[in-house]
């Protein structure tokens, strides 16, 4: 049997916490990644047009009709 007496000690240790971080450590970087590429950006949706401009063109576009577009224009100019 010679020199190995089947004894796991302070080096067979170090070997599995060096194996777990290394590990660990590849997943915390895959999970992060793939959070990082997916998240959606909160968008910052700053509109230079009126809401008067944007009601005609939704009635120049056909999305609403002549009767919507005067209730809507009249809660807009109250």
């Amino acid at each position: 049997m010679g020199w190995y007496q089947g004894d796991w000690g302070f080096t067979a240790f170090m070997g599995m916490g060096v194996m777990l971080l290394f590990w660990g450590s590849l997943i915390w970087l895959v999970v992060w990644a793939v959070v990082r590429t997916t998240r959606a950006e909160p968008t910052r949706f700053a509109s230079t047009e009126s809401a008067r401009a944007i009601l005609d063109r939704r009635l120049a576009a056909g999305e609403i009709d002549a009767d919507e577009y005067a209730s809507t224009r009249r809660t807009l100019e109250v």
